[in-house]
């Protein structure tokens, strides 16, 4: 069963490739695999119909007893089949439904092609959590199944209101699933109903469950998804809204029934809920003109029909239930794709538009009235076995003394009379030849289209004499309700109450048929307003005015007030859980010696400071004291790695701020002076008087012995390493480490994306000429350059930075070229010795990336954009990309060796010279961290730094004369011609200028 779903899934993915190369063939293609699940569940009867089931379990979260396991009992096996069989023949139904030139068809056939393989694993999982997630799933497919017409409004807005309606009651149901795995200790389904919990959480957690059950199958109140989902393709509707999709919640509560059907309130939800919907949909029903729209209705009459029978708890309902949910899958999804027929045949499925079509398409009109008469009631088909059985189970139980028995038969067999009603109205309204009007001209189509509706109209015709037959496969499901039974499905029980009750159904359906007109007008009569499809129109709209007010009330001031906010609720919230606690340390130590107060007096006087300077600049340094006092504390507690790394980061954090900065007025509230002073050194000082508590409270709240004694026993014996921080990084709590990675490319993408308006640029910048190999040896000789000199006698000054000539004079300082251009090798080689040392000794990859950002921090801050891109020629997302991809390749790569996630491997060997070497895959885990952490900053500098730079000149030359920026790039060239060097790519402003007595970098030719 596993194998199937990765066939599945594996399959879905290249179905799109497929289409490009087949065209409407691949539908015939990717139908084989729900046909082979189809056959290979046909293996199991003999299993199933013995009462047995196939299982097959493996392992995957065993820490919360959570696996992928799978099991076919009877009901499994039934709708297994249903899910696979119709699903195949559907797929069929597509390849001549559609045409090559179909939008999106690639997709839509992997869409489809999903969502079968994940309703064949829904039904067969019997872990309830992989049960929840494959229910998800589904919503999720269908939400794209349904919004197949990207182009029309309707379609998509049908598509959310499905997937708002439906994911709204899985998250109700997943409290409940979570709250009955609780209870039950186990998150085996088979265990949970065999074993069911008791007890007031138990009997909330099914009702929570309920509600997922009912919001998929779309009972009352959540039915309206359900007709509107018709804007969807025919076939999506005929496999979704009628065989599968929609069966989930039909198919969770007949799951559940066995163990749970005497929960309190079970049965009042399910019989009124369900007689409700049974009614309300096919009374709609009577009032379409839409073929589509008629079944729609009438399906949610049917799945309250359904909802019923299978939740009523006895042995007999059980069987009945089984048998009508077989019926209704056959019969809706043939009608389903015969209404697909006509609409693409005649270009209408309005039945007022419709005429003669009976007469001309005789085969067409013999397989509707088969599927029609099942629908309705009628003997010999199988419809009519199910119903049957249906009025019977409810007449015995009601004789038992179960008034619901009786509730349950009235409702049913009214909403059966509308069954039909609407029945005799679907078949009139296709293939009636109307007086006074021309027949209907049809489109040619192949025969074959007729195939898959052919083939469910025979099922339906042959399962109803070979009932009798088919109950030996149904029984085991039915025997495990408790109770007892001894119904036996069949086409004829003699004279008994439910053949009357069958007959009166059929004689009041035809009736109400009849006199049409005159429902019709009972029908008008009813408010439009009673609709609860509106009633969710007018909740979004009400949703979304709150949601507007609300924005617009908490966010209606500045960057201070929200802060303000957070730190007030934090102040309350925490201050309150401080007072209230009772876990205080037995102990206080002030300090472990005097360098500590000296230490923590500077760190205060600073954040103190910058609260109150009034240049932006300063602030900036007086927060960096902060930092840097606490890389202090950090060394002298014997923490060189925490200290290495907070330093590292302190210095970068500086970087941005000054980055950023430059945008800004320099001096803090140059143009509003900043009010409310008190009230914000109040909530600062609440917020430090409360972190402060916390912290004394979080020392005093250990009740279990400290794991950190044993942290250098693990670091060695399990993650092969002397650094306790870096081996937790890396090994012990690498997940933690793939989500801060993940964080910090969410963070540079985001950074990115808000300087980048226009797009991210393609290229980095360079200067021109320096990608050949010419330039880089000519970059290094010595010239004379005629217009530095002094007294006739010329200068000659060896360029130290490629790009420093692009830097206007007054922006270059030869100190700093000098040092960066000797100090940026050597500290790239420290960051790599960092990276590789890390394992054993103070570094690893974040801090080797830390320091390999700051020497491209400093090639930056020394000659501008241009030297950036000469020391880093590279798209910093390649660099991201590449590093996520290892961190996440080794993260994976145990599973195809047996192991779990992240778990590491070690390679161990004596190399002469070198010694005894031990290189774990977790080295390039951290191999990744060192390269998202450069790209991170590669990508911060391209956005805050050159990206900056280049507004601020496009600013610029917008504000000054064009003549003057023409003029002024002309002399720079001139200038640059005549000494004799290579021009530069730059943009006006930024050519480099000379004068006498001053010497010029530039690139030499």
């Amino acid at each position: 069963m596993a194998t199937f779903l990765l066939a599945f899934l594996l399959l879905s993915l290249l179905t799109p490739l497929l289409t490009r190369w087949m065209g409407t063939r691949v539908f015939y293609l990717i139908a084989l695999l729900p046909a082979a699940a189809f056959v290979y569940t046909l293996t199991q009867t003999a299993t199933v119909t013995a009462g047995g089931a196939v299982t097959e379990s493996t392992p995957w979260i065993p820490q919360l007893g959570i696996s992928l396991s799978f099991r076919v009992d009877t009901l499994a096996w039934l709708l297994a089949l249903v899910v696979t069989g119709v699903g195949a023949l559907v797929l069929i139904y597509c390849a001549r439904y559609f045409s090559s030139s179909e939008p999106g068809l690639g997709r839509f056939a992997a869409c489809l092609l999903a969502f079968a393989g994940t309703m064949y694993g829904l039904v067969t999982a019997d872990d309830i959590v992989v049960m929840f997630m494959l229910w998800e799933v589904t919503s999720i497919l269908s939400y794209l199944l349904i919004g197949h017409y990207t182009t029309k409004r309707e379609s998509r807005g049908a598509a959310l209101q499905a997937l708002l309606v439906t994911t709204f009651g899985g998250l109700v149901m997943l409290i409940g699933v979570v709250m009955i795995s609780f209870e039950s200790h186990t998150t085996s389904l088979a265990a949970i109903v065999a074993h069911p919990a008791e007890g007031a959480v138990a009997n909330w957690a099914i009702l929570l469950i309920l509600v997922g059950a009912l919001s998929k199958s779309a009972l009352i109140p959540f039915h309206f998804w359900l007709p509107a989902a018709m804007a969807a393709p025919t076939p999506v509707s005929a496999y979704l809204h009628a065989a599968a999709m929609v069966k989930a919640g039909i198919y969770l509560v007949a799951r559940f029934a066995p163990g749970f059907a005497d929960t309190p309130g079970w049965m009042p939800v399910l019989v009124t809920l369900g007689i409700w919907t049974m009614l309300v949909g096919a009374w709609r029903s009577l009032r379409q003109y839409d073929l589509k729209l008629v079944l729609a209705y009438g399906t949610v009459s049917q799945l309250g029909f359904m909802m019923i029978v299978v939740g009523f708890g006895t042995r007999d309902a059980a069987l009945a239930g089984l048998a009508l949910l077989l019926a209704h899958a056959l019969y809706k999804a043939a009608l389903f794709l015969i209404v697909g027929i006509i609409d693409h045949r005649a270009g209408t499925r309005d039945w007022r538009h419709l005429s003669g079509i009976g007469r001309r398409e005789p085969v067409l009109a013999i397989i509707t009235l088969i599927v029609v008469a099942s629908m309705a009631g009628i003997p010999p088909l199988f419809g009519f076995v199910a119903k049957e059985a249906v009025f019977t189970a409810f007449i015995e139980a009601g004789q038992s003394g179960d008034g619901w028995g009786w509730i349950a038969l009235i409702g049913t067999g009214i909403g059966s009379a509308l069954t039909v009603a609407y029945s005799a109205r679907f078949f009139w309204g296709a293939f009636a030849t109307r007086a006074g009007q021309k027949d209907t001209a049809l489109h040619a189509s192949r025969w074959d289209i007729q195939l898959a509706p052919g083939l469910l109209a025979a099922a339906t015709l042959v399962l109803g004499p070979l009932s009798g037959w088919l109950d030996q496969f149904l029984a085991p499901y039915a025997d495990t309700m408790p109770g007892g039974g001894d119904y036996h499905l069949a086409l004829w029980h003699g004279l008994e109450p439910a053949l009357g009750v069958s007959a009166l159904v059929l004689l009041a359906g035809a009736v109400l048929f009849w006199f049409r007109k005159r429902v019709s007008v009972l029908q008008d009569a009813v408010p439009p307003y009673v609709d609860a499809g509106h009633g969710y129109g007018v909740l979004m709209r009400a949703i979304d005015r709150t949601a507007a007010r609300v924005t617009h009330f908490v966010q209606r001031g500045g960057l201070p007030q929200y802060l303000s906010t957070i730190l007030v609720v934090f102040v309350l919230g925490q201050g309150f859980a401080s007072l209230v606690n009772r876990t205080w340390p037995d102990a206080i130590v002030l300090w472990d010696y005097p360098g500590q107060v000296v230490i923590a007096l500077i760190m205060g006087i600073a954040a103190v400071m910058a609260a109150r300077v009034g240049q932006r600049m300063t602030a900036v340094l007086l927060a960096g004291v902060t930092g840097y006092g606490l890389v202090a504390l950090f060394a002298l507690h014997g923490a060189p790695d925490l200290a290495l790394t907070q330093a590292l980061v302190e210095t970068m954090t500086l970087v941005v701020f000054v980055l950023v900065l430059r945008r800004l007025p320099p001096k803090i509230a140059e143009h509003n002076r900043p009010m409310h002073r008190g009230r914000r050194a109040l909530i600062g000082t609440l917020v430090g008087v409360v972190m402060g508590t916390i912290g004394m409270i979080a020392l005093g709240a250990r009740q279990a012995p400290s794991i950190s004694a044993e942290l250098p026993r693990l670091s060695v014996e399990q993650g092969h390493g002397n650094n306790i921080v870096n081996v937790m990084l890396v090994d012990i709590r690498a997940w933690d480490t793939m989500g801060e990675i993940s964080v910090l490319i969410v963070v540079a993408t985001g950074v990115a994306s808000l300087l980048f308006v226009s797009g991210r640029t393609a290229d980095v910048p360079r200067v021109q000429g320096s990608r050949t190999l010419r330039s880089r040896v000519n970059r290094r000789r010595v010239v004379p350059d005629p217009t530095a000199s002094n007294a006739g006698k010329d200068v000659t000054r060896q360029s130290w930075l490629v790009a420093g000539g692009t830097l206007a004079p007054g922006n270059r300082s030869i100190l700093i070229e000098v040092l960066v251009r000797l100090l940026f090798h050597p500290a790239i080689i420290v960051s790599i010795y960092l990276l590789f040392a890390g394992h054993n000794a103070p570094g690893g990859g974040f801090a080797g990336g830390l320091l390999a950002g700051l020497a491209l921090v400093a090639r930056y801050l020394a000659g501008g954009r241009y030297e950036l891109g000469e020391a880093a020629p590279i798209d910093p997302g390649k660099i991201l990309g590449l590093g996520i991809f290892l961190a996440v390749g080794m993260a994976i790569a145990s599973l195809f060796f047996g192991g779990v996630p992240l778990e590491s491997a070690y390679f161990t060997a004596d190399v002469p010279v070198l010694g005894h070497l031990s290189f774990g895959t977790s080295t390039i885990f951290d191999i990744g961290v060192y390269l998202v952490v450069i790209g991170l900053v590669l990508d911060i500098l391209r956005s805050l730094g050159s990206e900056i730079d280049r507004q601020s000149e496009v600013a610029q030359d917008n504000d000054d004369d064009g003549g003057t920026d023409a003029g002024s790039a002309a002399a720079s060239e001139a200038r640059a011609d005549a000494a004799g060097v290579e021009n530069v790519t730059a943009t006006p402003g930024e050519h480099a200028a000379s004068g006498a007595g001053r010497e010029t970098w530039e690139v030499t030719r």
